[in-house]
């Protein structure tokens, strides 16, 4: 049984104009990523992967071309429905965390489910489990001071799956760790891919592309190249 898509581009074009100039940031993108793939994006500086990172999530839309998400055209929709898509069908891993610093782990992996709807009690249980699946069952009361970079990504991470999103997002999730706990970062997106979870993760880093299915090579705002390492449905 082929596994549904759950995002597709079709010839994405993003060009920002910049007075007498036009920068054309990308340039006819077209792929399209199935339900358990683990996508890597690669590409030098200005290659377009923070562009089309924003497209992806649904934090910009194209200048010209088509985004589905689930077979649904996200391209043109309002402001408005953009942000329930975001908040339901896309979760983002952010370089820098975006903890809210007043909030202990509990609750800012409860924030997306409160914009949601989710009634008290089944948030703060999802939560703990979230937390649990991430290592963190004991600092659940910590706020993100409290907790090393580390802690404060899985944290993240456990924040991203809350509304079991089509897809994980993830910009530069090892951009600000150290080693060690890079790696740990990524062993877990690595069991969630395992779990059936579908993931894209933009980085610079070569070390981080050993667990992917397929490599996205972006340069100049085109895709230079594709490599699959794992099992990729459709004509990708």
């Amino acid at each position: 049984m082929t596994p549904r898509k759950v995002m597709e581009l079709v010839d994405v074009w993003k060009i920002y104009d910049m007075g007498e100039v036009k920068v054309e940031a990308l340039r006819g993108i077209s792929f399209e990523v199935y339900e358990g793939e683990y996508v890597f994006v690669v590409g030098p500086s200005g290659s377009g992967k923070s562009t089309l990172l924003h497209i992806l999530g649904c934090l910009d839309r194209p200048t010209k071309g088509k985004v589905f998400i689930e077979g649904e055209d996200v391209s043109k929709m309002s402001d408005r429905k953009l942000a329930k898509v975001r908040n339901r069908k896309v979760g983002f891993v952010f370089q820098t965390y975006n903890l809210l610093p007043r909030l202990n782990a509990l609750e800012n992996v409860e924030l997306p489910m409160i914009y949601a709807g989710v009634p008290a009690r089944e948030r703060r249980k999802k939560a703990k489990e979230l937390l649990e699946l991430v290592g963190l069952g004991d600092r659940l009361y910590h706020r993100p001071n409290q907790l090393s970079g580390g802690q404060q990504q899985r944290v993240g991470i456990a924040r991203a799956l809350a509304n079991d999103p089509s897809f994980i997002l993830a910009d530069e999730p090892t951009g600000n760790l150290d080693t060690k706990s890079g790696e740990e970062v990524m062993a877990i997106f690595k069991k969630l891919h395992e779990m059936g979870k579908t993931l894209i993760v933009v980085t610079h880093n070569p070390e981080l592309l050993k667990d992917g299915t397929r490599i996205v090579k972006l340069r100049d705002g085109v895709i230079e190249d594709m490599e699959i390492r794992g099992v990729v449905y459709g004509n990708t």
